[in-house]
């Protein structure tokens, strides 16, 4: 089991870390349990049950919910599961899902890969673990799942923003973490691709010797080569085949 570790710098989530860390101290002492006891009890170490109680690491839910039911807190410990959602990603993810959520409508241009709002899971795992120097796993399954958190804007059932995905064709043909991650990447396209609120292009490569600055007006996306029908090939290169 992993705890996520809360920084010096992050003053949000520290203030939030320490009030969940004193309720459960507070519950684990008035239980009679010491910090080894109580993290046997729950299958945590001593130093994880410390850290959490001094609001140094953020709380997985199942900790929550095990600490619930090992202190009989009657569903009062498992609640602050919403209070530490808040704060369980990064700082600069918190920061971009807040800018997010306010704006009225969100243009993004990707040129090498696809945007984080678009990635699938398995396609946020490839990309984040092949970041130099290296994520270490537990890093990867934070960020991962923080860019994951922050989708959940696209089908809000609140007025969601209106999103415009320019994406260039360079991105479809790049098969990052192998043909079976960017079949279902291009799968998901095609799911968002039908979102009221989306509108996804996909502009072809330009010619070798044409900046993409210079390509003015960028035409809208066709279906089919997201689904790999026929279309017309620039002059020398090969049509588009999707993994």
């Amino acid at each position: 089991m992993s705890e996520w570790d809360t920084g010096p710098e992050d003053e949000e989530a520290g203030a939030v870390m320490k009030i969940v860390g004193r309720q459960l101290k507070m519950w684990r002492e008035a239980a009679g349990l010491t910090q080894t006891e109580f993290g046997k009890a729950i299958g945590y170490s001593e130093e994880s049950v410390s850290a959490v109680e001094r609001g140094r690491r953020v709380p997985q839910p199942e900790y929550l919910d095990l600490a619930d039911k090992v202190l009989g807190a009657g569903g009062r410990l498992a609640a602050l599961k919403e209070d530490v959602a808040l704060v369980r990603y990064p700082k600069k993810v918190r920061d971009l899902t807040k800018l997010e959520a306010a704006s009225v409508e969100l243009c993004c241009y990707e040129s090498s890969v696809f945007n984080g709002l678009l990635q699938t899971e398995e396609y946020a795992r490839a990309l984040i673990g092949n970041r130099r120097p290296f994520f270490t796993p537990r890093e990867i399954e934070e960020r991962v799942a923080g860019r994951m958190a922050r989708q959940k804007i696209l089908d809000s059932s609140a007025t969601p923003p209106i999103f415009s995905f320019v994406q260039c064709e360079s991105t479809l043909r790049r098969p990052l973490g192998g043909k079976p991650v960017m079949r279902r990447q291009l799968e998901r396209l095609l799911e968002v691709g039908q979102f009221r609120n989306v509108d996804l292009q996909e502009p072809p490569r330009p010619p070798p010797h044409l900046h993409p600055h210079h390509l003015g007006r960028l035409p809208p996306v066709r279906q089919q080569a997201l689904t790999g029908e026929s279309r017309r090939a620039p002059h020398g290169e090969a049509p588009f085949q999707p993994y």
